[in-house]
């Protein structure tokens, strides 16, 4: 295996195609057999993709793209491919095979990546975890008797073991933050209406659903994002246009910042230690590189802010079974949906149209309300999540007790990161450090709305200050060593 290709970031790969150094197919070639490898011990890709076979997928043709050659996955959950398995984790489509390109797919082809898979992840990336009963569960390469949170964990665990150097993701709810935190990577969810969803959707959730990417670098997250943003025909709605490309941004001083901080759950759930500790030499770090950082939180949901969030979710879930029941032409069989699902698709029918709305209309507020928070902060700052990884099998429901991964996943979730989703405003989960076992903690940082500029000037500084493209799974590093056969 190549270790120099294996651990270098998109970009860098891009530069070596371009000065002569390493050739498209060459990439490709130790690409492949890292996934070769590699996925056995972590079960990170759930449908191969062979570029030959695949239109649009030439690197000879890419030679002036931003990735001309990169090796790239996308996650099997809303962004389609056309002739390729679309299975959404479920065993109700398991047959299910794309008839059409997503614009996104469209453009990631267009910047010269060279997509070689699929990515597994939870059913209908309903849950926060990548253990699916159709694929089997994605191992977290730091120790792969661990979580790697979901839904977007196969693409996290992907990175984070070198199979590629940035794969595709979507967060509804912290889809890919949270995996992001787990595995050690950088996770980035854009403003709301910032990369098109279509030609299948406008949107999803009401613009809750956004689409990006997992990398080991903050210059890839910002050269990926130049690469796909920007509306396609028909979006029903826009972010706000950008001065300069993001990667301009990466190397740009952010300036001092006032940033808000908080390391308290509105719930009251305990946070782990080395969570705190890790928050606080976070915040230290920040005050040293001259930002202003002052303890606050934006104010709470409330009742009505819940029950919203209830009805929103719910409408959501209804909305999946109703969409798939249509397009598929019939109803899941007994057994062919997971009990979390089944208990959730129950739930979730009674919710009325009228309440979904009323639901949306409260969160609407809630994010004008947030928006006055920012005139005070440019930046909130919170642990991603508050507890170490679970052991794989914790979050996933069973007959006797179908919501128990529910309830377990508040164990770790408990800082509010769905107000991104809620709000549309961006956020990111940096990799800042590492519990007293070696395993990665995440910092999750949320911006204004359309503002992802700071966050990508933020980002950068981080990522020189506390570099972590040296910290390597030692986990898997052991599993694939020789000596432990």
């Amino acid at each position: 295996m190549d270790e120099v290709l294996r651990w270098t970031d998109a970009i860098g790969q891009a530069e070596l195609v371009r000065s002569g150094a390493v050739s498209a197919g060459e990439l490709l070639d130790a690409a492949r057999d890292r996934i070769q490898t590699i996925d056995p011990l972590l079960n990170c890709i759930v449908a191969h993709m062979d570029p030959a076979t695949t239109p649009g997928t030439d690197p000879g043709e890419q030679a002036n793209a931003q990735f001309p050659g990169v090796p790239f996955l996308v996650k099997d959950l809303a962004l389609e491919i056309a002739g390729v398995p679309f299975t959404e984790g479920s065993r109700w489509l398991r047959d299910n095979v794309s008839a059409h390109d997503q614009e996104l797919a469209r453009r990631y082809r267009q910047a010269g990546l060279v997509i070689l898979g699929k990515t597994n992840t939870a059913e209908f990336g309903l849950s926060a975890h990548c253990e699916p009963a159709l694929h089997g569960p994605t191992r977290n390469p730091w120790n792969l008797a661990l979580s790697t949170s979901g839904s977007s964990g196969g693409s996290a665990a992907a990175v984070a073991s070198g199979m590629v150097p940035m794969a595709h993701g979507n967060d509804l709810g912290g889809s890919l933050r949270y995996p992001a935190a787990w595995c050690g990577v950088f996770g980035f969810k854009p403003t709301r209406g910032r990369v098109p969803m279509g030609p299948e959707y406008g949107d999803v959730a009401g613009g809750l659903a956004v689409e990006h990417a997992l990398t080991r670098s903050v210059r890839d997250s910002a050269a990926l994002l130049d690469a796909t943003a920007g509306p396609s025909q028909g979006d029903p709605y826009w972010a706000p246009p950008v001065e300069r490309p993001f990667l301009h941004e990466v190397t740009e001083p952010p300036g001092k910042l006032r940033i808000a901080a908080t390391a308290t759950p509105n719930s009251g759930q305990h946070v782990h230690p080395d969570y705190v500790r890790v928050f606080e030499e976070t915040v230290d770090m920040l005050s040293g590189l001259g930002h202003s950082v002052k303890e606050a939180h934006p104010e709470p949901l409330g009742r009505a802010g819940h029950r919203a969030v209830k009805n929103v979710y719910g409408g959501a879930v209804s909305w999946i079974e109703a969409y798939w029941t249509q397009r598929t032409g019939r109803r899941p069989e007994p057994g062919e949906i997971e009990p979390f699902t089944a208990a959730n698709f129950e739930r979730c029918r009674p919710v009325t149209a009228g309440e979904y709305l009323l639901g949306m209309e409260e969160l609407q507020r809630f994010s004008r309300r947030l928006a006055g928070f920012f005139e005070d902060f440019d930046v909130w700052l919170t642990p991603t999540v508050g507890w170490p990884p679970l052991p794989l099998g914790t979050l996933g429901g069973t007959e006797a007790e179908p919501l128990r991964g529910e309830k377990e996943a508040g164990r770790f979730l408990m800082f509010d990161g769905e107000y991104a989703n809620f709000s549309g405003n961006p956020a990111m989960s940096v990799p800042l450090g590492v519990d007293s076992d070696g395993l990665p903690v995440g910092m999750s940082f949320l911006g204004r709305f359309g503002d992802e500029a700071t966050l990508f000037r933020l980002a950068g500084q981080l990522e020189r200050a506390a570099p972590w493209a040296n910290r390597k799974p030692a986990a898997l590093a052991r599993a694939l060593s020789p000596s432990s056969s």
